[in-house]
C-alpha cells in the first residue's frame, strides 16, 4: 500500500543510527513491526492471572549433566 507521511527529520535520522535501515519504507515497516510487538505483548499480559481455577502446569526437571 502506497502512502505518504510526514515524518519528523531529526527521529527518522535517530532511528536509521540505531538500526543501521536507510530506505525509509524498510524503517517505517520495522517500526511498525515493532509497535504491533509491543502492544501484543502488552494485551498477553493483561490476560496473565484470569483463570484463578487453573491447576499448576507440572514442571519437567531438568537433567544435570
Amino acid at each position: 500500500m502506497r502512502t505518504t507521511l510526514a515524518l519528523d527529520d531529526n527521529l527518522v535520522a535517530k532511528a536509521q543510527a540505531f538500526t543501521g535501515l536507510t530506505e525509509k519504507s524498510a524503517l517505517v515497516r520495522e517500526a511498525l513491526n515493532a509497535l504491533i510487538e509491543r502492544e501484543s505483548a502488552h494485551r498477553l499480559a493483561l490476560l496473565g492471572g484470569s483463570e484463578p481455577a487453573l491447576e499448576p502446569v507440572p514442571r519437567r526437571k531438568s537433567v544435570r549433566m
